[in-house]
């Protein structure tokens, strides 16, 4: 009875996957800080604050603000800031929070520092580490020049998500705890004192979770999971809580249908960080036959590679193959499903610039 296009979420899929994580973490002892930006969501926050999370990592700072709206004290900033008005608003977050910026250069560091002396204001940072992807990050070997007051140091495996297969994912595993492990002795022999090692991602949590030295995870998509993690095996077609309910609007010829979500419900992802493992934009839930092969912004053409039984007017669902970066961030909310029933809808009210500031 929905219209279409729909982003649904199942809602015992979604508890499911929060209790999971949560659990794992309180059985290794460690913190779980959520990344947000997979749902940009405060009603989610929620959920997993109340299931046990102590704190987030937020991919804006419009969900840094809304985060500390809610009260939550352990917020932590994935990405520097350099601009005159973003170090304003981390110094304004700062007296309210027990917050924390990543940083991997002097030159902001020095921005940040300059302007909080004026306000007479503390910032906690940690220094990111490069453990493999090459996005930022400090090297082991320059760690030492860009130590002084820090609360810790922070690293991001997300290179893992070039992984086209399981098996490929215990290096990257071994990468990010290795590079935390030499990173935090360079440190603690010069004398410094390191309150949260942190790292995380979804495809890794499960063994990095394990690691005696990071005390603090981050992992983001494990709340809805996707197509990429069907690809490696770390999710079930049952574990995933996002998808896309579409229409069979034409099939203008024998082996070609087209359904009525594009690029601006599934996205345009194949995979992160250089995977080209993934076919097509989507897995349709019970039908392997079909191949989500080319998006336009609203209709998108579905491939019959065999039998189908599908027909014009007939509903389909797909996973889209990254929930967050893609489905998650085009949609304002998210229809919630119990079984076969709705029962209410989540706002995603922290999407990218939700926030007017003019």
């Amino acid at each position: 009875e929905l219209k279409t296009p729909t982003i649904l979420l199942n809602i015992e899929a979604l508890k499911n996957n929060i209790k999971k994580y949560q659990k794992l973490c309180t059985e290794y002892k460690k913190e779980l800080w959520p990344m947000i930006k997979t749902h940009k969501s405060m009603e989610i926050v929620e959920m997993q604050i109340k299931e046990g999370a102590t704190g987030v990592l937020c991919g804006t700072l419009d969900e840094v603000e809304a985060c500390c709206q809610i009260g939550i004290k352990k917020i932590m900033y994935a990405y520097p800031v350099a601009s005159e008005e973003n170090i304003k608003r981390i110094i304004e977050i700062s007296k309210k929070t027990e917050f924390i910026i990543r940083l991997d250069s002097l030159e902001a560091a020095i921005k940040i520092n300059k302007m909080a002396e004026t306000e007479n204001v503390i910032i906690n940072y940690n220094i990111i580490v490069d453990s493999g992807l090459h996005r930022f990050g400090v090297s082991l070997k320059n760690l030492l020049t860009f130590a002084e007051e820090l609360k810790g140091i922070s690293s991001h495996p997300g290179h893992v998500y070039s992984s086209t297969c399981e098996a490929d994912i215990q290096q990257y595993v071994l990468n990010e705890c290795e590079t935390l492990r030499k990173a935090k002795e360079i440190l603690e022999k010069e004398g410094y004192y390191l309150e949260y090692i942190t790292s995380g991602s979804t495809p890794t949590f499960e063994e990095a979770v394990k690691d005696l030295n990071i005390n603090v995870y981050h992992p983001g998509n494990y709340v809805f999971l996707d197509s990429i993690q069907l690809s490696i095996n770390k999710a079930k077609i049952k574990d995933c809580a996002l998808t896309v309910l579409t229409t069979i609007i034409s099939h203008p010829s024998e082996n070609l249908f087209i359904c009525d979500a594009g690029a601006k419900c599934l996205g345009l992802d194949q995979g992160a960080h250089g995977n080209n493992s993934i076919v097509g934009y989507g897995t349709v839930i019970n039908h392997p036959e079909v191949i989500v092969s080319s998006l336009s912004e609203e209709v998108g053409k579905l491939k019959i590679e065999g039998q189908t039984n599908l027909k014009i007017g007939d509903k389909i669902e797909i996973i889209p193959n990254h929930s967050c970066s893609s489905t998650a961030n085009l949609c304002s909310y998210y229809t919630v499903t119990e079984g076969d029933n709705v029962i209410k809808s989540i706002k995603v009210d922290v999407r990218g610039n939700s926030i007017r500031r003019i």
